[in-house]
């Protein structure tokens, strides 16, 4: 059995399934944490990150969209 692959990095799709919101809203959200976190737009944000900034328990954004 292969393993299962994992990312780390989190998308406007993946904040769409976790909010509810629409995409406009997502990619506004991720430069918001961005932009707070001080890094560079090339830079991705990370589940983790994006975990501890809505205050939701990784966990259960790894549920969602994985």
């Amino acid at each position: 059995m292969k393993p299962r692959i994992t990312r780390l990095c989190i998308y406007p799709k993946d904040i769409q399934r976790i909010t509810g919101k629409s995409e406009r809203y997502s990619r506004d959200l991720i430069r918001k944490i961005k932009k707070e976190l001080n890094k560079s737009e090339h830079q991705v944000l990370t589940v983790e990150e994006f975990s501890s900034y809505m205050g939701i328990p990784c966990q259960s954004i790894w549920e969602l969209i994985n």
